[in-house]
């Protein structure tokens, strides 16, 4: 199937074929660079429905929106998570259907997920040690989620990623553990640069670094930087002749990072975040609480793409909104 001409295109000429939707800010992990007292929460939060999310994904789709990532906090903590997966993958228009967990449920639901329409997937494993994942995670779950890659393989998932945030003096000096995971795997790991949040900056300070040492490494060691494909995310991706798998890099600090930008982001009460950093969030909940108000909703989300920036502004230690990763799915 042809995907739909884009009609989300913003002032440069950057066009918007993903969508990240946030289906709720919970997550039951306590990571020490994201939510290092677990999440807090003063008052029950009211999610987006799966009528809301239903006229959200069709308004986009016929935007020319076909990849829809599911995010949290940790998406999976949902009960009606398979029903969202139903319903998102049965809407025209979407051709790819991903999904970003911690994989404390993977091994369990790998299967039940695939048959409900889910493709792709991202685990966030930030070591391959038993012992220092659950000192960043605060769970001894490290086999629990390692079976759940292995079961997504078996399956048949399209795409199976793990996410790595590099942490300076805890996980660096492990890269060589994640090759050797990738060896004889069909897994893409990624390393991800640590990225200061409205309420990490002493730990940012002590712990980010550049994805630059990982490059270096790579490169001497004979891997190639591919070309970018078409709908891909932010990462920088490179193969090796020698390697079942893949390596890949996101590195929000570096130069031109955002001249790629292809996605936007609702938040899991239903704000529109044109940027992971923005200092706007706008609300499109009135507009998703009938059929009728479809044409009214895409209009409000073209227009502000009108206000979308050139660039985050990290390097000037320019959080926007953004208290945590899991606020706004990462």
């Amino acid at each position: 199937m042809i995907p739909e001409p884009i009609e989300l295109v913003d002032n440069y000429d950057r066009a918007f074929p993903y969508l990240r939707l946030s289906i709720t800010d919970i997550c039951n992990f306590r990571c020490e660079y994201c939510l290092p007292d677990g999440y807090q929460c003063s008052s029950k939060p009211k999610f987006l429905t799966l009528a809301e999310i239903q006229r959200l994904v069709t308004a986009f789709t016929e935007l020319g929106v076909w990849k829809i990532r599911l995010t949290g906090g940790e998406p999976s903590v949902r009960k009606d998570f398979s029903e969202i997966i139903d319903l998102v993958s049965q809407t025209p228009g979407v051709e790819t259907m991903a999904f970003t967990t911690n994989g404390y449920r993977l091994k369990e639901n790998a299967q039940s997920w695939h048959d409900a329409g889910m493709k792709s997937l991202n685990v966030s494993i930030d070591s391959l040690d038993r012992t220092m994942f659950n000192k960043i995670t605060g769970h001894d779950r490290l086999d629990d989620v390692l079976a759940g890659v292995e079961k997504s393989l078996a399956v048949g998932y399209d795409s199976v990623k793990v996410n790595v945030v590099l942490l300076k003096g805890i996980n660096d000096f492990a890269i060589g553990d994640y090759l050797d995971y990738v060896k004889e795997r069909p897994v893409t790991v990624r390393f991800i640069e640590l990225m200061q949040t409205g309420d990490n900056l002493n730990y940012f300070k002590k712990r980010h670094l550049s994805a630059e040492v990982v490059r270096t490494q790579l490169l001497e060691q004979g891997w190639i930087e591919n070309i970018r494909v078409n709908g891909a995310g932010p990462a920088v991706n490179f193969s090796h002749p020698d390697y079942k798998g893949a390596i890949g890099l996101i590195a929000p600090y570096s130069k031109d990072f955002c001249l790629g930008c292809n996605r936007l982001r609702i938040t899991a009460t239903g704000d529109l975040r044109l940027c992971l950093f923005g200092d706007v969030g706008i609300p499109l909940r009135d507009l998703l609480q009938s059929d009728d108000q479809k044409q009214a909703l895409q209009a409000r989300v073209m227009k502000q793409l009108d206000y979308k920036k050139s660039s985050h502004f990290l390097a000037q230690g320019e959080t926007g909104l953004i208290p945590n990763l899991s606020s706004t799915g990462g």
